[in-house]
C-alpha cells in the first residue's frame, strides 16, 4: 500500500467531516499495534515520529521499521514528523521521505514562525508533502518539552488568518484548551473560537493534547473542522498497563515477546477506541479512491 500524502488525507477528513488520528509510536511493538488496528478498523491513519523517539531510538530507524511493517497492511498511512523545532530536522524528515511534517515555532516571534514555516511550507508543497504550523502554545509536556498552563495561550481568529495567509501551511495547529499529557481536570475546549478559526481559514485543523479529552468534546471539534487529533499519552498508558498487566499475572515470564505483546494488545485496543470516536473507521477505501482520482 503506498503511503499518502498527508495534505490530501487530510483534506478528505475535513472535507467529509470525520478526523485522522494521527498516533505515536516509540518501537515496533507499538508500529504494528497502530498498524494492526488501523487494519482492523480499515481506517486512514498517522503515524507519529515525535522528539523523544528521535532522542532515543532515531528519525531514521523509526522511519525505517514503519516502512519495513507497512508492507503488511492495506490501509492509507502517512508518516508525520511532530513538534520539530529546527529547520534542519524537518529537512531531514522531507528527505527520508515523509508524508508530512510539523514545524512547531511557537516558542518563536510570531515573525520568525511565519518565516521558518513559510520555507517548510514551500519545500513540501514542491515535493507533494503535508505541512503543518502552529500558533498559540499547547499547555503540559510532550517529549520532555513543557509548557506551563498560565503560558499556554488560546489561539486569536485574527493570528490564525495572518499566519495563513502568510506561510499558507496546510493544516494548522491552534490552542484552544488543550494540553499535552493526562488531564488533572476535565478540559473544555473553545468551541466557538475554534469555529470561528475555521470559517475564517478554511482549511482543517489539528488538536494536540487528543489524549484524555472527553469523547464528546472531540466528536464535537470534529464536526467543527478538526481533521487530525494528535494522540500519544493514553497510547503509552495503555501499552505499559499491558506490560505490567501481563507481569502481574506471571512474574516469572521473562519472554519478552510475550510481556510486550500484552502491551502491544492493549495499545492496538485503544488506537482502535479512538479510530471509532474520530469517525475514521471504514473509510480507507474512499481514501484510496478519491486519493487516485485526484492524482491521476
Amino acid at each position: 500500500m503506498p503511503f499518502i500524502n498527508g495534505k490530501i488525507m487530510l483534506d478528505h477528513a475535513f472535507q467529509n467531516g470525520y478526523g485522522v488520528g494521527a498516533f505515536s509510536a516509540h518501537n515496533a511493538e507499538t508500529v504494528i499495534a497502530i498498524m494492526e488496528a488501523a487494519k482492523e478498523e480499515q481506517a486512514p491513519i498517522m503515524i507519529q515520529i515525535g522528539q523523544k523517539v528521535i532522542q532515543t531510538l532515531g528519525m531514521e530507524a523509526l522511519k525505517g521499521l514503519i516502512d519495513t511493517y507497512e508492507k503488511e497492511y492495506s490501509v492509507p498511512i502517512a508518516i508525520h514528523l511532530d513538534h520539530s523545532r529546527e529547520f534542519e530536522q524537518t529537512m531531514s524528515a522531507v528527505q527520508m521521505g515523509f508524508q508530512s511534517v510539523m514545524f512547531d515555532g511557537s516558542g518563536l516571534s510570531f515573525e520568525e514562525n511565519i518565516e521558518i514555516t513559510k520555507k517548510v511550507v514551500d519545500v513540501a508543497r514542491a515535493l507533494g508533502i503535508g505541512s503543518e504550523g502552529e500558533i498559540g502554545k499547547i499547555g503540559g509536556t510532550e517529549d520532555d518539552i513543557t509548557v506551563d498552563e498560565k503560558d499556554a495561550l488560546i489561539t486569536t481568529t485574527e493570528e490564525a488568518v495572518a499566519f495563513v495567509e502568510a506561510t499558507d501551511v496546510d493544516y494548522l495547529a491552534v490552542s484552544i484548551g488543550t494540553a499535552h499529557g493526562m488531564y488533572k481536570e476535565t478540559p473544555n475546549l473553545r468551541f466557538e473560537r475554534l469555529e470561528e478559526i475555521v470559517a475564517a481559514v478554511k482549511r482543517p485543523v489539528v488538536l494536540h493534547g487528543g489524549s484524555d479529552i472527553p469523547d464528546e468534546q472531540v466528536r464535537r471539534a470534529i464536526g467543527l473542522g478538526i481533521a487530525k487529533i494528535n494522540v500519544d499519552t493514553e497510547l503509552r498508558q495503555a501499552f505499559t498497563r499491558g506490560i505490567q498487566e501481563a507481569l502481574e499475572e506471571n512474574p516469572d515470564d521473562i519472554v519478552v515477546a510475550s510481556t510486550l505483546g500484552r502491551g502491544r494488545l492493549r495499545m492496538k485496543e485503544k488506537v482502535q477506541e479512538k479510530i471509532r470516536v474520530f469517525g475514521s473507521q471504514g473509510r480507507a477505501e474512499e481514501l484510496l479512491t478519491h486519493t487516485k482520482v485526484i492524482t491521476n
